[in-house]
């Protein structure tokens, strides 16, 4: 068996932060029960209660093959793109991720509930929502989007599914670019030297924040032997 998670479902039930991976079988026999092995992190993961989808209704999948769709419920086990197989190291290509267009920083109003928005993020970048860049110096957390809707949805979600109402403020960064080299130990250098520009995605790769253009071009000239990516593959570099 080997399926592609190409869609993530949160809230099935208000109550919890329960979550369905929708599945697509590419080859093989799903079966109820079953053992797969996630190939982004090498475990297994137990398929105890596959779902089929009618509408509104939902019953246990006790089989599917190639080409059904099925609902796997988890706590945020799977991402979109992750590839499950029967043991083998297959790996779909996957959704790639864009460098982000705007950057904001998520400014709560109830700093006791710093954790709680934390969680919601992390929750909220593994959906696809938005990107969640962490820096290296410990301040707050960046979120990244395509496009300023993004912004509307996240904080109406935030408001409703969490009741963390907030506001976005500007970021001293407008440019994100991932970073990477094929000369051992010249990505570490950078970091070591742009310590207060540098994040790490939801994936723990390292990312460079430059205020402006002229900025990256500026670092892309003194650092040849680094790469500035505005595409980063899914799981690709991992996986190699």
């Amino acid at each position: 068996m080997t399926s592609f998670v190409f869609k993530i479902q949160a809230n099935m039930d208000p109550n919890h932060r329960d979550r369905i991976a929708f599945v697509r079988v590419c080859s093989g026999k799903l079966q109820r029960g079953m053992k797969a092995k996630l190939v982004r992190t090498g475990k297994p993961i137990s398929l105890s209660a596959p779902q089929f989808f009618f509408a509104k209704s939902r019953i246990t999948a006790d089989e599917a093959f190639a080409g059904d769709v099925v609902g796997i419920p988890n706590h945020g086990t799977l991402r979109i793109g992750d590839t499950l197989t029967e043991g083998e190291e297959l790996l779909f290509r996957g959704v790639p991720n864009f460098a982000p267009e705007i950057l904001r920083r998520v400014r709560l109003g109830d700093a006791m509930k710093a954790k709680k928005l934390k969680e919601a993020l992390q929750q909220m970048a593994e959906e696809g929502v938005v990107q969640l860049f962490t820096p290296e110096d410990g301040s707050p957390a960046i979120v990244g989007v395509v496009g300023a809707l993004q912004l509307d949805v996240l904080k109406e979600r935030l408001k409703i599914e969490y009741s963390l109402p907030v506001d976005f403020e500007m970021a001293r960064f407008s440019v994100c670019r991932w970073i990477s080299s094929d000369e051992p130990g010249e990505v570490d250098r950078f970091i070591a030297s742009h310590r207060g520009d540098i994040a790490r995605d939801l994936d723990d790769d390292p990312v460079f924040l430059a205020p402006h253009e002229f900025g990256l071009n500026y670092e892309a000239d003194r650092w040849k032997a680094v790469r500035f990516a505005t595409v980063k593959d899914y799981q690709t570099r991992k996986a190699a």
